[in-house]
């Protein structure tokens, strides 16, 4: 995800201008009773939360509290929160360390519960929280001595692969993924979270250059696979169809939900795949096949990341919407769509983005789709900040009065 760890995402060719026909779609359609209204609260890297590493417990849960605050006066209604960001966690694990994030020191107690308190004072706002757990990420870094001593990832380094300037579990041993599985369900079993939530990142994003080194993994495990593309895909595949069942086992009335990166590939790959030109395609440089997690049924509700803006030639929100909401239809997964709330502002992003009303738009064009139950915005700190007031337009636009998030 964008800002949560550093993931490029990538699309080839040149940018485009918003078209003029695309600004407003005919309004007129009532606002929907229930949908999902969400933001994401980041921890990694101190991005959203805590402002900074070393704040006192007091100002760690001021500052929180303050993110809290700020979803209900913009009318959201479910908060997402980044709980495990690096082989770590924000409540008192007996699986890994407290993150760096909070005292500065990874290991080091906080003196506070950040989770537990974040699900009970969500909750008495009228908030979901979800749970935001990031499977596979061990560290921004590649040294393992300086994770803390007793950090499952040293006294495991047989489970620990360096690529692109970071440590990763190697999702294709299986005590890996049931360790990592054990890690989160923890959370789920000390806390009424609403939802256990997870991003874009399974197998790393690729980079130029480098090669991910699980030749050792696949010998062992892969024999019955044509080829490592298809052995790595299945690795992942038993990651959420298993993370499914065990969610369930532990609490049933509580929500799978993931947010893949936006293109699960283009139509020149694959003729089903999406009108897009994108530079990174989920099923074969992620080995995460999105389509199919929605087919089996393994995930509740899915947040793809259609972060482009309308018009845009290799990656058209325009384009894309309908893609997905044609994915889901009649599958009884639900489709709320990720929104890069980030961009709107940035000197560096193009045109499309300096218009305070391009994030408006997205959200009447998705009203044209039936499958589409709301939207996420990336995230809580630009949620909060709005420097070109495309939040305020949105929440003017769209969100009237505050209603509940979708059953």
């Amino acid at each position: 995800m964008a800002g949560a760890g550093g993931a490029v995402l990538a699309v080839t060719g040149t940018t485009g201008a918003t078209p003029a026909g695309a600004a407003r779609p005919a309004r007129g359609k009532p606002h929907r009773r229930r949908e999902f209204r969400g933001m994401w609260l980041a921890t990694v890297a101190n991005r959203d939360w805590p402002s900074r590493s070393g704040l006192t417990a007091e100002q760690q849960r001021t500052e929180l509290l303050g993110h809290l605050d700020t979803a209900v006066e913009r009318r959201l209604n479910t908060v997402v929160l980044q709980v495990r960001p690096t082989a770590d966690a924000l409540w008192p694990s007996p699986y890994e360390p407290w993150a760096q994030y909070l005292t500065g020191t990874q290991g080091r107690d906080p003196g506070w519960d950040p989770l537990g308190t974040a699900v009970d004072e969500a909750h008495a706002r009228g908030l979901e929280l979800h749970a935001w757990f990031n499977p596979y990420r061990v560290a921004n870094h590649t040294d393992p001595s300086r994770l803390v001593a007793g950090h499952p990832a040293r006294l495991h380094p047989e489970w620990v692969l360096p690529y692109g300037g970071r440590l990763y579990y190697d999702p294709g041993l299986p005590e890996v993924r049931s360790f990592v599985q054990d890690a989160m369900l923890d959370a789920l079993r000390r806390y009424d979270i609403d939802a256990v939530h997870w991003d874009d990142y399974f197998y790393p994003y690729p980079v130029a250059g480098q090669v991910f080194a699980d030749d050792e993994t696949y010998a062992r495990y892969g024999g019955d696979f044509p080829d490592k593309a298809s052995w790595r895909r299945n690795n992942t595949d038993l990651l959420v169809s298993e993370m499914s069942a065990r969610i369930k086992e532990t609490r049933k009335h509580t929500a799978f939900g993931i947010s893949p990166f936006g293109i699960w590939r283009n139509a020149a790959t694959d003729p089903e795949g999406s009108d897009t030109r994108a530079g990174v395609q989920t099923y074969d440089d992620l080995y995460a096949d999105t389509r199919k997690w929605i087919r089996e049924g393994w995930i509740d509700y899915v947040v793809p990341q259609i972060y482009w803006h309308i018009g845009l030639p290799v990656a058209d929100y325009a384009k894309l919407l309908p893609w997905w909401d044609a994915v889901v239809r009649d599958t009884g997964v639900a489709l709320f769509v990720g929104e890069a709330l980030y961009k709107a502002g940035d000197p560096a992003q193009p045109a499309a983005w300096q218009d305070p009303a391009e994030l408006s738009r997205h959200l009447e064009l998705a009203r044209s789709y039936p499958s589409v139950g709301g939207h996420c915005f990336f995230s809580a700190k630009e949620v909060a900040a709005d420097p070109i007031g495309a939040m305020t337009t949105v929440v003017a636009d769209h969100y009237p009065t505050r209603v509940r998030p979708p059953r």
